[in-house]
């Protein structure tokens, strides 16, 4: 535990029941969660096998492992064994967690091995089936209902139970009728990840004894971030003893609007009287001016574990609050001073980012920036596994891994399309229903393909031929090989050479479906020949956008929300002005100490310069709109902040810096 300051020494050593530790932004919470598992596993408590770190992205638990590596790699400098300590650890998300223990628990869950998982949009077809005639907007309001009964743990008689409105109880109708669809098509969503395990260990003290004898110790990265469901599994698998160590700070707290619930942080103390509480305040990352800033704007929050940051490093500039005309003005602002930084001062792109509280606020930002011709990157684009190609490359894999997948076979089987049309397809559909089959089992069955036109049935017969092939590949090739040849074989790369109108576009599309073999080769599970696609299937539903985001040397757009847990040496925050952040929801509904808490965030993303910039009017429906500055901006010190107008003389010297280095490259420009 060399090198760690003494309130992250005593996080680490302490291994003997539950253990919170509050942890403030850039105060080194994944160093102290990686040296406990080093400290874990070299006392001799417990081996890496029975030692589960629990994470909410895949990228994070990607990065937590790979700094586990380089620990192995450095105990292994000492010591000959050193590496192979660190075999078998368990470094996951919630949902992978969930996952691996239904993949094990199955039956105990009236799952059969195999079984599939369900996207967002298998849910939402199922459920506009399930709703004949009912508008998008319906049927997404039903989904985030059935979808919070979820999280909060219910089942559908419990969601029904605790209904409280006509619209909660037509939701907890239609969840049931959704739970029994998914149960025929063996197949959970994602929210059954948490809520299925939950379900088993509360109600089975057989399987959750299994269980916490398998989890020794848990440890649970930003906890203040778990919703209902998440913390009862937390609690499941602690069981009464409560080894585990809990990581979070309440200031981070941003996802309300997700299930996440702050107060879980609170309950910990309730539910383990003996919970040892360490604070970890020495902040790593900012200068001493932007944590005076962050220290004071959060205190306007409720606490019931008040923390102070501090940083030994150095003050900083102050915070440069800007008073533009509109938001194109801002913007105009904003993208001079990062070109001027990082061409006068040879500042790498990758340094800045643009911070704001809605994804509309880009377009202006992404212009002014384009036309000073500094690279970008807008994070929140389409989502990998939303792009066509790979969502029709994961049916096939879901069919060949369940049978019984009838959302995969309806996806699978118009991908490519081939002589097998929406009017067969119903035909095929109700053949299978009167025949108690799953739709690809009826494609295989000789006497129901002939009740369909032969050219149909030729179709069908030649699909079920591929798939079936598949499957049998499935249990010999290495997974990576598996989805080549699925590729080849299922003639998705022919169908995107002929859809492409050019070579680089095929190239694009071609390169997804070759990423999404990449993953498997030679993955973090150590995956290997046979271990099949169900697994395959299983993990690619894991997958995030962000665990393939790799933005280069360009500036950084994003959401407050997508910024937490990284650093930038140089932030901007637009927009800050009432009606944006805060967001007028939470002016009107009296909500204001979230919105706090993302500023909070955003404020804390800083290591040297922090820029936070409002307007003075917005255009809205045609006409001109007032616009007030944040009021957080008033709850900030003074005394670390530098207004326009407010020191004429730095003023003064700043503009000429600018039009200085301006000339210059003008000037340069002319010469080449």
């Amino acid at each position: 535990m060399h090198g760690l300051n003494p309130q992250q020494n005593a996080a680490v050593a302490h291994c003997d029941g539950p253990m919170l530790v509050l942890a403030g932004a850039g105060s080194g919470k994944t160093r102290v969660i990686v040296e406990k598992i080093a400290y874990l596993i070299s006392s001799g408590r417990y081996p890496a096998k029975r030692i589960a770190a629990i994470t909410f992205t895949n990228k994070s638990a990607k990065e937590m492992r790979e700094r586990v590596v380089r620990r192995a790699h450095h105990e292994r400098g000492r010591r000959a064994e050193g590496e192979q300590d660190f075999e078998g650890l368990t470094i996951c998300t919630f949902h992978a967690l969930g996952l691996k223990l239904l993949q094990i628990e199955h039956a105990k869950v009236g799952l059969k091995r195999g079984f599939s998982i369900f996207d967002a949009d298998d849910t939402a077809a199922q459920l506009k089936d399930l709703l004949p005639g009912a508008k998008p907007d319906a049927v997404q309001a039903a989904q985030q209902l059935i979808s919070r009964a979820k999280n909060g743990g219910l089942s559908p008689q419990q969601a029904l139970e605790a209904a409280q409105s006509t619209r909660e109880r037509e939701a907890a109708v239609l969840y049931g009728k959704y739970q029994a669809r998914l149960s025929a098509f063996n197949a959970v969503d994602f929210d059954d990840l948490i809520r299925l395990p939950v379900e088993l260990l509360e109600n089975d003290e057989e399987a959750a004894l299994a269980w916490r004898e398998r989890i020794g110790y848990l440890l649970v990265d930003e906890c203040q971030d778990t919703n209902d469901a998440q913390y009862r599994l937390l609690k499941a698998l602690a069981g009464p003893k409560g080894n585990f160590t809990c990581v979070g700070d309440d200031d981070q707290s941003i996802y309300a609007w997700r299930g996440a619930n702050p107060e879980n942080l609170s309950q910990l103390a309730q539910d383990y009287p003996a919970l040892k509480i360490v604070k970890l305040e020495q902040n790593y990352r900012c200068s001493n001016r932007v944590l005076r800033a962050a220290n004071a704007l959060i205190a306007n929050n409720p606490h019931e574990h008040p923390k102070t940051l501090w940083s030994a490093q150095a003050d900083g500039e102050r915070i440069r609050v800007w008073e533009c005309r509109d938001s194109a003005h801002e913007a105009e602002r904003v993208a001079a001073e990062i070109h001027f930084l990082g061409t006068a001062r040879k500042v790498e792109w990758s340094e800045f980012c643009i911070l704001f509280r809605g994804n509309f606020q880009s377009r202006v930002l992404e212009k002014a920036l384009q036309l000073l011709r500094v690279p970008y990157h807008l994070s929140g684009g389409t989502a990998f596994l939303d792009r066509g190609e790979v969502k029709d490359a994961l049916s096939w894999l879901r069919l060949i891994a369940n049978p019984e997948d009838d959302s995969a076979f309806l996806r699978a089987v118009q991908s490519p399309k081939r002589e097998v049309g929406a009017t067969t397809l119903a035909k095929l559909a109700e053949l299978a229903q009167h025949a108690h089959l799953p739709l690809s089992r009826a494609a295989e069955s000789i006497g129901l393909l002939k009740q369909l036109p032969a050219r149909s049935a030729n179709a069908l017969s030649g699909f079920t031929d591929i798939v079936r092939h598949l499957r049998g590949e499935a249990t010999r090739l290495p997974p990576a090989e598996l989805v080549r040849q699925l590729n080849e074989r299922s003639g998705l790369l022919a169908a995107l050479r002929a859809q492409c109108k050019n070579e680089q576009m095929f190239v694009i599309r071609r390169g997804n479906l070759d990423e999404l073999a990449e993953w498997f080769e030679g993955g973090p599970s150590g995956r290997s020949r046979g271990s099949g696609a169900a697994e395959l299937a299983a993990q690619l539903a894991l997958l995030t956008h962000a665990d393939k985001n790799d933005a280069g040397n360009q500036v950084r757009l994003m959401s407050m929300h997508a910024a937490k847990g990284l650093e930038f040496r140089y932030v901007f925050i637009v927009g800050v002005e009432d009606g944006t952040l805060p967001h007028e929801a939470s002016i009107d509904e009296g909500r204001l100490d979230e919105e706090r808490r993302l500023l909070y965030v955003g404020i804390t993303r800083a290591k040297e310069q922090l820029w936070l910039s409002h307007s003075r009017e917005a255009q809205k429906w045609g006409s001109k709109l007032r616009l007030q500055p944040s009021r957080f901006l008033d709850e900030l010190p003074a005394a670390e902040l530098q207004r326009d107008g407010a020191d004429p003389v730095a003023d003064a010297a700043r503009k000429q810096e600018r039009a200085s280095a301006g000339f210059a490259a003008i000037k340069a420009l002319l010469e080449t």
